[in-house]
């Protein structure tokens, strides 16, 4: 599983939520920050313009279903402090993005567990076309009861069972996007009257145990077909369920030992899915506070913890963790307290494995409002620290989270930005063709092995188009 020498270079997305908070909690009273502005289209519109200057190769859309309603037993501090709540729709924001920039991706996330393969397949053909081939697809299964309370089940389908079932949701997905409609099947000819050509168009007939479809799809073929496929699971299933169709994983990890374990573990399932371990290209989420010098760097730190909340952010981990923060107190060690296995391995990731691990030491780790490994300096430091995840730990790029909106994006763009370019860490101009090919190099579709490539008809020996 040894690292190939980089030629290409770091993937670099902004790390977004149609949302007033996202991951760095509490910010949005900053009197800089836009980020309560997140409902109007100028909010989202300046924002693409300004990551397509810094070349980003996309912007990722995080969202939730479901609302955080763990700690304390309610959702007051959810609603009191922002924390992903309310939220918006994320697809419905990329067309404007897409209007008023040329090179930008776009990966939104969706949660499948709530949607019908027939209807999604749909959306995304729509966003592919409108995007010109930009879009990808951050596949989640959800993890909150709360949503699935507010959808009429009593509680989410077991952690395995919902990957079981995303497995026969992208089959269907694969059958639509790839399977229906045939290379050549447009024909946009005026004089013969023929749009499409009927011998190259066949009906889906899927009958599985979670979903049974019947019907073309009705988007004809776009750029992409299949958007690029983003993932985040970590666990045993999880792991499994991206190596077999994840073009992306992107790791919510802070220490580089762990990640790149992780990493290692999945290539090694990427490999047993019969790809190439280097099919997957991995991302890690990462804070980061850049000034001129360092002591400027470190005031604009404080001065954002001046503005941030740590109990938001214990709200939200709440949540992830199944375990109310709220009955702890600052002294009381995090692991041991839970007996199930669950949440001991949830707790296990949360403290990094350390035994004596207090909530105390949780809070002062929160000082910026999330748990994201943060890198406060030059741009030299920062250049520095993000060279050493990509060396040691073996990813191949970064979500950058959002602190400030927009100050922190547009101080990494130029202050940081020319010093990856410089090293040879980040781009000097985009390349041409759809996101995947940006990616990647490899072209807009998705290729062998992937398993969605085995979907694909086979081009006929000759096109007959029946008589009009």
């Amino acid at each position: 599983m040894g690292r190939p020498p980089r030629t290409r270079p770091i993937v670099l997305n902004a790390f977004n939520m149609n949302s007033v908070g996202h991951i760095n909690h509490g910010l949005w009273t900053h009197p800089r920050d836009r980020s309560s502005e997140y409902h109007t289209l100028e909010y989202w519109t300046d924002l693409a313009r300004e990551l397509e200057r810094g070349l980003f190769d996309g912007l990722f859309i995080a969202d939730i279903v479901g609302v955080y309603d763990t700690y304390q037993q309610s959702a007051d501090v959810t609603l009191r402090e922002s924390v992903q709540l309310p939220i918006n729709d994320p697809l419905l924001v990329v067309p404007a993005m897409a209007a008023v920039t040329r090179h930008l991706g776009f990966g939104v996330t969706v949660n499948l567990s709530y949607e019908q393969p027939y209807l999604l397949a749909r959306r995304f053909s729509t966003l592919d076309h409108l995007t010109r081939g930009r879009v990808g697809w951050n596949i989640v299964t959800g993890y909150l009861d709360s949503a699935a309370r507010a959808m009429g089940a009593p509680q989410q389908l077991a952690h395995d069972e919902r990957y079981d079932r995303a497995d026969e949701f992208m089959e269907v997905l694969y059958r639509l996007w790839e399977g229906s409609w045939e290379d050549g099947a447009v024909l946009r000819d005026r004089a013969r009257r023929i749009y499409a050509d009927p011998a190259r168009v066949h009906p889906v007939r899927h009958h599985g145990r979670h979903y049974r479809v019947e019907g073309y799809h009705l988007a004809e073929p776009s750029p992409q077909r299949t958007p690029v496929l983003f993932q985040a699971g970590s666990s045993g299933r999880g792991l499994r369920f991206a190596a077999r169709h994840a073009e992306c994983v992107f790791m919510s990890t802070q220490d580089k030992a762990e990640t790149r374990a992780l990493v290692r573990a999945l290539r090694e399932e990427v490999v047993r899915a019969g790809r190439q371990p280097h099919d997957v290209q991995v991302l890690v989420g990462l804070t980061a506070v850049a000034g001129a010098t360092r002591r400027e760097a470190g005031e604009k730190y404080r001065d954002y913890c001046r503005h941030a909340s740590p109990e938001a952010a214990l709200a939200h981990l709440s949540a992830g963790s199944g375990i109310d923060f709220s009955t702890y107190r600052p002294d009381t060690p995090l692991i041991g307290q839970h007996k199930s296995n669950g949440m001991e391995n949830s707790l296990r990731r949360l403290t990094n494995g350390r035994p004596h691990y207090t909530l105390g030491d949780l809070i002062e780790e929160l000082a910026l409002g999330g748990r994201y490994a943060t890198v406060v300096g030059t741009p030299q430091d920062i250049a520095d620290e993000m060279q050493s995840w990509v060396e040691e730990a073996g990813v191949d790029g970064f979500n950058l989270a959002r602190t400030v909106v927009p100050e922190s994006y547009t101080d990494f763009i130029d202050l940081v930005v020319p010093e990856l370019q410089e090293r040879g860490l980040h781009k000097t101009a985009y390349a041409e063709g759809t996101l995947r090919h940006k990616l990647a190099g490899r072209g807009d579709r998705l290729a062998g092995p992937h398993p969605g490539a085995g979907f694909r008809r086979a081009a006929p020996q000759t096109a007959a188009v029946r008589a009009a």
